[in-house]
């Protein structure tokens, strides 16, 4: 597989590799446990670069192209799906639109942090009526005295307990329809801009996820991301890079539980052999690797066009629904493979496939996916 890659994109997988091997795969399982990464698991994920992918170097970020940027967030997930979650969530919906729409005072005051890790950001859309609905939105910004007042609620924001900064989006103009959302970078410091508990999840449980409160919370015009009225094309615009991001997670976590699954079967002896040399096994463990190198070149091709500046939504909906729905199955056959051990939190292939099921919900369900490759077909 190395020959399909050019040498700055299997440097950047080597060295997400060697961190996810030796900093990340020991400690997953406790972080499981704990419900929360520790602070200088991400500060050490800035210091590698892999918190600025999508940002130009000219940008104090790390962006090479998004093959590479795949390929990291694969391996990131094989060590730790709760910390490509974040990685991932971070770069294509925390960095994208400050890269894409800040103004120059937004990018001066937050793009080289974000890109770095000195601060986090958070991606504040979902409400508790409206998911993939986007423009169904109850959260109102009111413009007074030269400031906008928020006021709302926001659901399943990932990373918002340590975020630094939240694009928050919220309806300006009503009467407008979709043309009426618009969208806002909030500090999180901001009087009025609460996050509650996290939330008690079955998987990735440690990537926080919790709830905001914006009871009048007040920001400057100059905090109004991009135009009034840019808001739905704001949020949609990270659905390329945050879908292939997603599937390269998904991917990873599919590819930890077959390692797992093929070293098991190697090792555990019935009826006088390894189970691997039973025909039955042999032939689960081959279905799934088949299936995680064709969620690859899925990935892969999405991540190609998008480095080239082509149009790839379908293209990156056909990846995120097949990766997503690809690493349930293979999960799911690690644990048929490990047995009754399977089961029980003391072998990893449990939580790999708690951790792989939120792959087919966030960044668009499977459902949403299937809606926006069919539409692409209509003539």
């Amino acid at each position: 597989m190395d020959d399909f890659y050019t040498e700055e994109q299997r440097m950047i997988r080597d060295a997400a590799r060697d961190f996810a091997t030796e900093q990340l795969a020991p400690k997953a399982g406790q972080w499981d446990r704990d419900g929360r990464l520790p602070d200088e698991v991400v500060s050490q994920m800035g210091e590698l670069g892999f918190l600025g992918m999508v940002v130009p170097e000219d940008q104090g970020g790390s962006y090479t192209d998004y093959t590479a940027y795949a390929l990291a967030i694969e391996e990131i997930a094989v060590g730790c799906a709760s910390t490509a979650a974040l990685m991932s969530i971070h770069n294509s919906v925390g960095c994208g639109p400050i890269l894409t729409y800040g103004s120059d005072e937004q990018k001066a005051t937050w793009l080289a942090a974000l890109a770095q890790g000195t601060a986090i950001g958070a991606f504040c859309l979902t409400e508790p009526q409206a998911g993939s609905e986007a423009h169904n939105l109850r959260t109102r910004a009111v413009l007074k005295d030269g400031q906008w007042v928020i006021n709302g609620s926001k659901q399943f924001v990932s990373n918002s307990s340590r975020a630094a900064m939240a694009i928050v989006f919220a309806v300006t103009d009503p009467e407008l329809g979709k043309k009426g959302l618009s969208a806002f970078v909030v500090p999180t410091s901001t009087p009025g801009f609460i996050v509650g508990h996290p939330e008690k999840k079955m998987g990735i449980k440690a990537s926080d996820t919790c709830p905001v409160l914006l009871e009048d919370c007040t920001v400057p015009e100059s905090a109004m991301l991009g135009r009034r009225g840019d808001g739905l094309k704001i949020a949609l615009s990270g659905l390329e890079g945050g879908r292939i991001g997603i599937a390269a997670q998904a991917l990873g976590i599919a590819r930890a539980a077959f390692e797992a699954a093929v070293k098991y079967a190697n090792e555990r002896q019935q009826f006088g052999q390894a189970i691997i040399g039973h025909q039955s096994m042999a032939n689960m463990l081959a279905n799934m690797q088949v299936e995680i190198n064709a969620a690859r070149h899925l990935v892969h091709h999405a991540a190609r066009l998008r480095t080239l500046g082509k149009p790839c939504l379908s293209e990156a909906s056909q990846a995120k629904l097949y990766a997503s729905e690809m690493a349930e199955r293979v999960c799911s056959s690690a644990i048929q493979i490990h047995g009754g051990y399977g089961y029980l939190n003391d072998y990893p292939v449990e939580r790999h496939y708690r951790d792989a099921r939120i792959t087919q919900i966030y960044e668009g369900t499977s459902e949403v996916q299937r809606i926006v490759i069919a539409r692409q077909l209509v003539s």
